[in-house]
């Protein structure tokens, strides 16, 4: 197992690809927290995995909140002593045309996807600093580098992940601290669950894998970055995208 005594926060993980990072990082032996807005979901979710006989916790944060990260991470140190990897996998959309995009959805996704990251962060680090090393892994997406027809916010938010990720893969590394970022292309979760069965075909045949990705494809990158195996991979920005920005 390749995470056996490591502590690992996951943001957004109560469904997703973060509860199938959840999953796939406590079977490879950590000691996982879920951390989630959704209390409902993600107590459920720690339940699951729980009865799976994995060591896993709920703990429920607002990442746009820097109150309610502080305090996350506080009791996740209470509860384990310590916090060896960070995932900051939560993030939300709220697309619309730039002609049509109001102030408050743009800046609302800005809260979560970009200020959330930096105040998770943040948060952790000392806790990071003071093991002498760590990881940090950020969710960006294919349309923070390329961009993406009605994702104004979501794209500027993962373009700045990616961003942050170098600047502090630069600040970091001397510290035995790693940060990367995974960028997903289209995978099948909740919010693809609502395409039309038209358009995901269209989506599909723009992948040369004819396909889409499945939220464990993502957590395998994370649990790659995570791991000792990843040790000299320093501010990388991982593709998971099944080739679509060839």
């Amino acid at each position: 197992m390749r995470l056996v005594g490591k502590v690992a926060i996951i943001t957004g993980a109560a469904n997703g690809i973060g509860l199938a990072a959840a999953e796939v990082f406590a079977r490879e032996g950590a000691k996982v927290a879920v951390a989630d807005f959704n209390e409902e979901l993600g107590e459920v979710s720690a339940r699951e995995l729980r009865n799976k006989d994995y060591e896993v916790s709920f703990f429920q944060v607002n990442v746009a909140d820097r109150e309610s990260v502080d305090r996350m991470v506080e009791q996740v140190l209470r509860l384990y002593g310590k916090i060896d990897i960070l995932v900051n996998n939560a993030g939300i959309t709220k697309d619309a045309l730039l002609s049509k995009l109001a102030p408050a959805d743009f800046q609302s996704v800005l809260d979560v996807n970009l200020t959330g990251v930096f105040h998770c962060t943040q948060a952790v680090l000392p806790a990071l600093i003071e093991n002498g090393k760590g990881r940090i892994i950020n969710t960006s997406s294919v349309s923070g580098v390329y961009g993406n027809i009605g994702q104004t916010n979501y794209a500027a938010t993962k373009a700045g992940v990616v961003g942050m990720t170098k600047t502090w893969a630069k600040e970091l590394g001397r510290k035995g601290i790693t940060v990367n970022a995974v960028a997903p292309g289209f995978i099948e979760t909740g919010m693809t669950a609502q395409v039309p069965e038209k358009i995901l075909e269209q989506m599909k045949q723009m992948v040369p894998l004819a396909r889409l990705g499945k939220p464990e494809d993502i957590a395998n990158a994370y649990l790659f970055l995570a791991s000792d195996e990843a040790g000299y991979v320093n501010g990388t920005v991982l593709h998971v995208d099944g080739g679509i920005m060839m």
